[in-house]
């Protein structure tokens, strides 16, 4: 289960680090402050043949991790993060045109429900399957298999069976698992908005199309008068149901995937609908989470670590930035991705040529799994498709 509750996951020990850090590529990055606070890079040359060579190795790396007869990742590499790396295998497809890894992603696609004990992709955690139902759209757009949009619809079809009215005023539940786990969650909703969004933009059926549209729009108009966009303009967890006719910004950690999923949901539904609110709406968390969630020299970092999820969230915030500076480009978000990019070959990586990724982007490198170096790929690969 995806990691917004975390009172149970923190019970687990983090992964020991056992090696010293020590650095692939060569790369000259210049950071200044200014006094404004804000943090400004000098200008950088992107390297692209060597972000695509450490890219290819990378994902090379994780692909020794995965499992062939369950379709899935080693541990600790969970559900969720295995659609995360096969949206990365993906993305990685569409950014080389390489069909290596295309058996890969019939592979999961036929095999990883076995392997799980689920069907269509469907348990009792809704964010998770919201994750795979993103995966499979990425890979309808990659190789156009019907297979894997009729998957995502029956996964959507699902979600829209959670959506609720009698706490907080909507959104989705982010767990089946009632009433034991009875929580509104920010990144399970972003996920409804961002897969109604996208198949409102693939559907051809005009009916369809509405139908999707409609609750892309619903969810996003109940989202933004929430309340789980805080005074910063970074989103919070989740809601704090105590009322449940009036619910409030529970405080919690801001990670950075709840600022990166909305980021692409809200590109997906300007494509749908062309309301110009939309993408400042998104460039203002953009831009709150690039100034909030990053160290003094501008690398991305969580508030907090703990348990084995948190290593997934960069990526997935970087993932969408870049898909965001396609709709609306900025050279700032651009400077970001490489800057990014640039430190985690510099500072956290080891073993190479055939380079792990560790979960500080700023350094030192940690520790090597799946989860780490999908999270690392996901921002090489976005800088590989910087112009």
């Amino acid at each position: 289960m995806a990691a917004l509750c975390y009172k149970r996951r923190m019970r687990m020990k983090q992964r020991k680090t056992g090696r010293q850090a020590f650095f692939c590529g060569v790369f000259a990055l210049t950071v200044a402050i200014a006094a404004s606070g804000s943090i400004q890079a000098e200008a950088v040359t992107p390297a692209k043949n060597n972000y695509a060579q450490q890219a290819a190795r990378g994902i090379q790396r994780l692909q020794q991790w995965y499992e062939p007869g369950k379709g899935l990742y080693k541990t600790p590499t969970g559900w969720w993060n295995s659609a995360n790396s096969i949206t990365v295998l993906v993305d990685y497809s569409r950014a080389t045109g390489t069909k290596r890894y295309l058996s890969t992603i019939t592979n999961t696609f036929a095999r990883a429900n076995k392997a799980n004990g689920s069907k269509d992709f469907i348990t009792d955690s809704n964010d998770d399957a919201g994750w795979w139902a993103l995966a499979w759209i990425d890979a309808y757009d990659l190789t156009k298999n019907p297979a894997y949009l009729k998957a995502a619809e029956i996964l959507f079809a699902d979600l829209t069976t959670q959506w609720d009215t009698t706490t907080c005023g909507g959104g989705i539940w982010w767990s089946k698992n009632r009433p034991r786990e009875s929580y509104k969650n920010a990144v399970t909703n972003e996920l409804f908005l961002a897969i109604g969004a996208s198949l409102a933009n693939r559907e051809e059926d005009a009916a369809k199309r509405a139908k999707y549209r409609d609750w892309a729009q619903k969810e996003w108009n109940w989202f933004r008068h929430s309340g789980m966009i805080n005074g910063q303009h970074l989103i919070n967890d989740g809601l704090k149901a105590t009322n449940p006719k009036a619910c409030t910004n529970n405080g919690q950690t801001t990670w950075t995937y709840n600022q990166g999923v909305v980021l692409g949901g809200l590109v997906e539904l300007h494509n749908a609908t062309g309301d110009a609110t939309l993408l400042p709406a998104a460039e203002q968390i953009a831009h709150a989470a690039m100034k909030h969630l990053v160290t003094m020299g501008g690398i991305l970092h969580e508030p907090r670590m703990a348990g084995p999820d948190q290593p997934q969230f960069k990526g997935i915030f970087v993932r969408n930035l870049v898909k965001l500076n396609k709709a609306a480009a900025r050279a700032e978000y651009k400077a970001f991705v490489l800057r990014n990019a640039q430190s985690i070959l510099t500072r956290d990586s080891a073993n190479c040529p055939q380079c792990e990724f560790g979960v500080l982007w700023k350094g030192p490198f940690d520790a090597a799994d799946a989860t780490r170096q999908t999270s690392a790929l996901d921002a090489l690969i976005g800088a590989m498709e910087q112009k």
